[in-house]
């Protein structure tokens, strides 16, 4: 499977948050061409919000693996991830980082540029214009 791929499953994640009122953000963490981990927005569900898609996505390959580092897995997420998000990515020593929308007011790429692990790859735009629309649909029916 292709970046595209594993990020149409990381859509369909978001997909579900959006369903369940939780803002649409989804993630998926492969590892050796399988997927390991599945996970969106939890935030307002568990009424935690340290609850992002890719803080449950990490916790759930960790478990699988059995390790805390996932240094050869990528994860698969539809908006850049935050601060918050990047240093948990960065602790775990993510192989590859693959994200689709830029998130302009709260990215890592904004506040905390080096926040990631330096032998981790970034792929940025993978489905982008897909990802953004969901954000933007999500946040205009909250506004109506």
């Amino acid at each position: 499977m292709t970046d595209t791929d594993y990020m149409k499953q990381a859509l369909a994640e978001a997909r579900k948050a959006g369903e369940r009122g939780e803002v649409p953000v989804g993630a998926v963490v492969v590892c050796k061409d399988r997927i390991i981990a599945r996970a969106h927005n939890l935030t307002e569900t568990l009424t935690d919000v340290t609850a992002h898609a890719e803080m449950q996505a990490i916790t759930a390959a960790a478990a699988t693996l059995g390790g805390k580092y996932l240094n050869e897995c990528s994860l698969y997420v539809t908006v850049e991830p935050c601060v918050m998000c990047a240093g948990a990515i960065a602790w775990a020593q993510m192989g590859r980082l693959v994200f689709g929308a830029e998130d302009e007011k709260r990215g890592y790429q904004r506040y905390a540029p080096q926040a990631l692990h330096p032998k981790t790859v970034v792929v940025k735009g993978v489905l982008a214009d897909e990802c953004a629309a969901l954000m933007k649909d999500f946040f205009a029916a909250r506004r109506k």
